[in-house]
């Protein structure tokens, strides 16, 4: 003890204390040009990027090539807390005819963007059917994190104008139903492309059971974590006096449940945001639930997207052009396409429409998903996905961070108080 610097820099603290200024710092700064909301999470990366190259030797975060598992672990967390609040901010499900771009924009544009995803992967860059499939399915849906800032507001605010439900509803299920795609490049890794071999198995194991276990568990959970806040006991029921951390006890709750019978965990929390949400819809708690949720997953994603840029110069340093002619593809014309092509006669006047098509951010969800697969099995393409992955992610945070509220401006929910 005596032989250590009164005043020695210790490696950690001087870390937290960095983290801690890049955090304060991506969320003032743009507020010194802008009145909009912060596009924080792409000074996050960039900031961690640099903090990453100008002192490479502050701290050492394990690579995800080679140790996939806590950052699957996190991101798995941020995810599913970011699903349960997309549940949790619909105000009104009905009429069912709203859900009609959202079904579109799922069963539509997401398989469009997979295949058109996974053909480049195969012919531009030389993957394995196995790493196309799976960099389609990786890249394909809506992050529910980093889409915060085009989706609806917290519960009882109202006001859920067409492109913020559309892409608060795709970003809650797309996750969830992006997975049996993952399990399709799981599969053919170890198979082979032999559909006889795999192919009814898949659908049936992979595609219904899954899902309809994922969406039963979902509406199940609701219901009881409804019926414990709300109901009983009746003369003194836990959501008068009960923090919000029942909250997160109920996501993981849920989550853990569905895992267990093997159905898709994203899905089920999903689900059991827009049921509970449906129980004592007039009630205050829910707006309590929803902000601390809220809280927990604004802190889970400032500390992974710090992450993601401090190993972002280790994951592009063999970045290729043709990975970053994907990239550009799939941010500027695969998702735009796919999704203006998904709406069409969804009745949605035309800067609507090219708002839902176009502001497809991905991030976290891509980061757990390549995780999960990299845990799971070893792929020949591994390196080659996490350097796409982690471009991607890095220009669609720069490109939608910076953008949306500009876009959000000139969609026909702004036009009313513009022009009056």
């Amino acid at each position: 003890m005596q032989d250590e610097a009164f005043f020695g820099l210790n490696r950690y603290h001087v870390a937290l204390a960095v983290v801690g200024i890049i955090i304060i710092l991506a969320r003032w700064l743009p507020r010194l040009v802008s009145r909009r909301e912060p596009a924080a999470a792409p000074l996050m990366i960039l900031f961690g990027a640099g903090i990453a190259l100008l002192l490479p030797d502050l701290a050492t975060l394990p690579d995800p090539r080679e140790t996939p598992l806590p950052w699957e672990l996190v991101s798995e967390l941020t995810v599913i807390v970011a699903l349960f609040g997309s549940g949790m901010r619909i105000d009104e499900l009905r009429p069912w005819t709203r859900w009609g771009p959202t079904f579109r924009m799922l069963g539509i544009a997401m398989p469009l963007t997979i295949f058109a995803v996974a053909v480049l992967g195969a012919g531009l860059i030389g993957m394995t059917a196995a790493g196309a499939i799976l960099l389609g399915a990786v890249l394909a849906p809506t992050d529910p994190v980093l889409a915060a800032d085009v989706q609806v507001g917290p519960p009882q605010e109202g006001a859920e104008h067409p492109v913020r439900f559309t892409l608060t509803t795709e970003a809650g299920l797309n996750d969830g139903l992006a997975f049996p795609f993952v399990y399709l490049g799981l599969i053919i890794a170890a198979e082979g492309l032999n559909p006889g071999a795999w192919a009814m198995d898949w659908f049936l194991l992979d595609v219904v059971y899954r899902i309809a276990v994922g969406v039963a568990m979902g509406w199940i959970g609701g219901k009881a974590l409804g019926y414990v806040l709300f109901r009983l006991p009746r003369d003194a029921a836990l959501a008068e006096t009960g923090s919000g951390v029942i909250a997160l006890a109920g996501i993981l709750l849920c989550y853990g449940s569905t895992e267990l019978i093997e159905g898709y965990g994203f899905i089920s929390v999903a689900i059991l945001g827009l049921t509970l949400r449906r129980i004592e819809e007039d009630h205050h708690f829910h707006r309590r639930l929803h902000d601390f949720s809220e809280s927990i997953e604004h802190a889970l994603t400032a500390g992974l997207l710090v992450a993601l840029g401090t190993v972002l110069p280790l994951l592009i340093s063999d970045l290729t052009w043709p990975q970053v002619a994907v990239a550009a593809v799939l941010l500027l014309i695969i998702r735009p396409v796919a999704g203006w092509l998904a709406l069409t006669g969804a009745g949605m006047d035309r800067r609507d429409r090219a708002i839902v098509a176009v502001y497809g951010v991905r991030g976290i969800g891509s980061i757990y998903y390549l995780c999960y697969a990299g845990s799971h099995i070893e792929f020949i393409d591994e390196a080659s996905l996490w350097s796409l992955v982690a471009l991607v992610i890095l220009g669609s945070t720069l490109l939608h961070g910076f953008s949306v509220g500009w876009a959000m401006e000139r969609s026909s929910e702004a036009q009313p108080a513009r022009d009056s």
